[in-house]
C-alpha cells in the first residue's frame, strides 16, 4: 500500500526495472525534503520516510477519500474480531486516519 511504498518497505512483485525507477525517484524526493530541512540533518533517509509518513498520512488518506461518495463506507475488524464501519463517507468524519495496518508486514495482511 502507500505507505508501505513510501516508507520503502514495499514487496512490490512486478516489474524490476519499476521498482527501481520508482525507488530512485522516492530516494531522491527523501533526499531534498532532507536537505531543505534542517532538523532532518542527523537522520537517515529511511528515519525521514517514516518522519514523512507519519506527518503526512492523514493528507494522503483525505486524497484517497476525496471523491468518495455519501454512501460509500470502508470497515476494519476490531480486536475483538468484529466488524466495524466507518463514520461517513469512507472514514472521513472518523477523528483518525485508519493506522491500523501500518505496521503489520504485507505478507501478513
Amino acid at each position: 500500500d502507500i505507505g508501505d511504498i513510501i516508507r520503502g518497505k514495499d514487496l512490490f512483485l512486478g516489474h524490476q526495472q519499476r521498482k527501481k525507477h520508482l525507488e530512485k525517484r522516492l530516494e531522491q524526493m527523501f533526499k531534498n525534503i532532507k536537505k531543505n530541512n534542517d532538523k532532518l540533518d542527523k537522520i537517515s533517509i529511511e528515519q525521514v520516510r517514516e518522519y514523512w509518513w507519519a506527518l503526512n498520512r492523514d493528507q494522503v488518506w483525505k486524497a484517497i477519500t476525496c471523491r468518495a461518495g455519501d454512501t460509500d463506507e470502508y470497515f476494519t475488524k476490531s480486536s475483538d474480531g468484529l466488524y466495524v464501519f466507518s463514520n461517513g463517507p469512507c472514514g472521513r468524519a472518523d477523528s483518525s486516519v485508519p493506522t491500523n495496518l501500518d505496521y503489520v508486514p504485507q505478507y501478513l495482511r
